[in-house]
């Protein structure tokens, strides 16, 4: 279980150290904003260019050795960002990181969900959360280097060394996988339900074909454009439009994404609790009323409190929605490739649509869309419902008796 935690937390680590020193890169570059935001796609359009085919590659290989092949890439990558010349080097650069982060995201999740099918329990929550704390970590130990006068170039150095040897101990530490193309790592279906009557065999198919696949991309899509809608506009809000200085906007986000590694943290034993569909419904009903505090109701105080319940709120929505996507069977990689891919489209083109949306309108009133978005995450919760739980059996995050 460390060792899967572990790849969860450098993979955050390795994200929030190059954050950290954005705008050091960009002035080292003598660039602009508007060049800079050019390169920083390479970024998400690497991931979204790799991750859909991981899945069919972690069926085939195992995860060990994909897990391996995407660190080692990350990690001669890394220092990279910080040595390049120019921003199309700059941007080539980040779409390596982004195809090979993105890889090593979807092998660690199905990793992850090989653990809670082996101890019979929801996990992945917990697991998701030592991916904040990387990145919190990380994020910090980033600021402590600007401050200390250290270039980019040594920090990304350092940073992919020490994260890169860790998470490659770590990735031979994880559950094996399959020997051959016809084996499935996680299979829990197989694991957890007794063949009835009634049941018909799993038939191979495109994961998007199946409309419970493509509900829980859409609950990722909407978990994940809430998500990254708060990195990247809830601190101006507090700035714009509740008068909150440099300080006090920071702390707003800060507020944010503590509830959100906290509700990550004791995510596993709300799921043992109430089951994964209701734990996403009542998230989606927490997240709502946080943001109608945040946004309908103009004291500073109060904001804080909305950004804590928008955080708790949507925290364990894509980590469930991973989980539920290792169930499909026959094809568990392949889903929770697919499901993650579309996630993080929504991290992708959520908040820039955001961006759009407020010059047209305003900040406030644009992000009166994301709670539009948090609900749905209650009504998407049904596909997140266990595989299993129509045979009769208890599998991660099936709902408690009488549920």
């Amino acid at each position: 279980m460390w060792a899967t935690r572990l790849l969860f937390a450098t993979n955050g680590g390795f994200f929030a150290s190059w954050v950290s020193r954005i705008p050091q890169v960009r002035d080292d570059l003598h660039a602009n904003d508007a060049g800079l935001g050019l390169a920083l796609l390479g970024l998400g359009l690497g991931s979204l260019l790799a991750m859909p085919a991981s899945g069919k590659v972690i069926a085939r290989l195992g995860v060990r050795p994909v897990l391996a092949a995407t660190i080692v890439l990350a990690t001669l990558d890394f220092p990279l960002l910080g040595l390049v010349g120019s921003l199309p080097l700059l941007g080539l650069a980040l779409a390596v990181l982004g195809a090979s982060a993105g890889v090593w995201d979807v092998a660690m999740n199905v990793a992850g969900h090989a653990v809670e099918v082996r101890a019979g329990r929801t996990l992945m929550p917990g697991f998701h959360a030592y991916w904040s704390l990387g990145g919190v970590t990380f994020a910090g130990l980033g600021a402590l280097a600007a401050r200390a006068g250290l270039s980019p170039p040594r920090h990304f150095a350092v940073v992919a060394a020490a994260l890169g040897a860790v998470a490659l101990l770590a990735a031979f530490r994880v559950p094996s996988g399959p020997a051959g193309p016809a084996d499935v790592l996680v299979e829990p279906a197989d694991v957890l339900v007794e063949p009835h009557e009634g049941m018909a065999p799993a038939r191979p198919q495109w994961a998007l074909t199946d409309r419970r696949v493509l509900a829980l991309g859409l609950l990722t899509f909407c978990a994940a454009w809430a998500e990254g809608s708060a990195n990247d506009w809830l601190a101006l809000l507090l700035a714009d439009e509740r008068g909150a200085s440099a300080a006090l906007a920071a702390a707003g986000f800060t507020v944010f994404a503590t509830a959100m590694t906290t509700g990550r943290l004791v995510g596993n034993r709300v799921v043992a609790r109430l089951g994964r569909v209701r734990s996403l419904r009542w998230g989606a009903a927490v997240a709502v009323a946080g943001l109608v505090v945040l946004l309908g109701l103009p004291r500073l105080e109060l904001a804080y409190l909305g950004a804590l319940g928008w955080g708790l709120g949507i925290a364990v929505a894509f980590p469930l929605a991973m989980s539920a996507a290792g169930e499909t069977p026959g094809r568990g990689p392949q889903t929770i490739a697919a499901v993650a891919t579309i996630g993080y489209l929504g991290f992708l083109v959520g908040p820039p649509m955001t961006g759009a949306l407020a010059h047209r309108i305003g900040l406030g009133s644009a992000l009166w869309l994301v709670v539009g978005l948090v609900a749905g995450l209650a009504a998407l919760a049904g596909s997140a419902r266990p595989v299993a739980a129509a045979a009769g059996a208890n599998p991660p995050g099936a709902n408690p008796p009488g549920a």
